[in-house]
């Protein structure tokens, strides 16, 4: 993703614009918002989990020197 200015907003206009922020922060935008022009809060994207099963969670308990029977 190429660099994006992050948006300012005031409290105020953050409480009357929230849904179209969200909706900014849901396309990849960062929101910063401000109190009397100093920042006090940031919105970003929620970060995605990767997939963890029960054979990764096997893996990482055995770790590099103890092995688990495999289940059926």
């Amino acid at each position: 993703m190429g660099f994006r200015s992050m948006k300012t907003v005031s409290i105020a206009s953050a409480k009357s614009q929230l849904s179209a922020l969200i909706v900014a922060v849901e396309s990849g935008q960062q929101v910063r918002i401000t109190r009397r022009g100093k920042p006090v809060a940031r919105l970003v994207p929620f970060a995605k989990q990767e997939s963890f099963g029960w054979a990764d969670l096997r893996k990482w308990v055995a770790g590099p020197s103890l092995s688990l029977p495999e289940s059926n």
